[in-house]
């Protein structure tokens, strides 16, 4: 179930950090900015909303990672769930396998970034797209759902994520200016 937040303006922080887990506390206390601090929060909150409709927990979930990074819920190694934020949202989904999800701000993209992540075939969907900017945001975020999705976490050759074997929903907001994918 994917559980999302495009409201970060609305989003009281200081409500929400008695809500928060001394670990989830602790890690949105690091971001410099309000808004990251906004978004982590929010993030984890989703989470537990989650978890509350959809297995009864109430407690405050606590983290362990992998290898990569890719968060696990201790004493819930059947509940698999993935979180990601950006300026304008953060998302949140939950299943009973591995899953991955990223939400990314639609904004310009450099051809320097594009040429070193992307391939051939994804370069021109992009360059003959109406809307490259938004183009390049919904692929990258499918690469990177994948990647959260196997745990993997951001890699060298970016180009060769994408394999046209993977079942990807990616919802486009242009209204409020961000891209989501899942996958899983």
């Amino acid at each position: 179930m994917l559980y999302l937040n495009d409201d970060i303006a609305g989003f009281d922080f200081e409500a929400a950090l008695p809500l928060l887990s001394e670990q989830r506390r602790e890690q949105a206390l690091k971001f410099k900015h309000e808004q990251g601090r906004k978004t982590c929060a929010a993030a984890y909150l989703l989470l537990c909303e989650g978890l509350r409709k959809e297995y009864g927990i109430t407690e405050k979930p606590v983290f362990e990672y992998g290898k990569h990074g890719k968060p696990f819920m201790i004493g819930h190694p059947e509940i698999h769930f993935n979180m990601s934020h950006c300026r304008e949202a953060a998302v949140c989904v939950i299943s009973n396998r591995p899953v991955g999800v990223d939400v990314e701000s639609i904004r310009e993209y450099k051809d320097s970034l594009v040429r070193y992540t992307m391939n051939e075939a994804e370069i021109a969907l992009i360059t003959q797209s109406p809307r490259p900017e938004e183009t390049f945001t919904r692929l990258w975020t499918m690469k990177e759902a994948v990647l959260k999705l196997s745990g993997e976490g951001l890699r060298n050759d970016m180009k060769t994520v994408l394999t046209g074997r993977e079942r990807i929903e990616t919802v486009v907001n242009t209204e409020r200016g961000y891209v989501y994918s899942v996958v899983g």
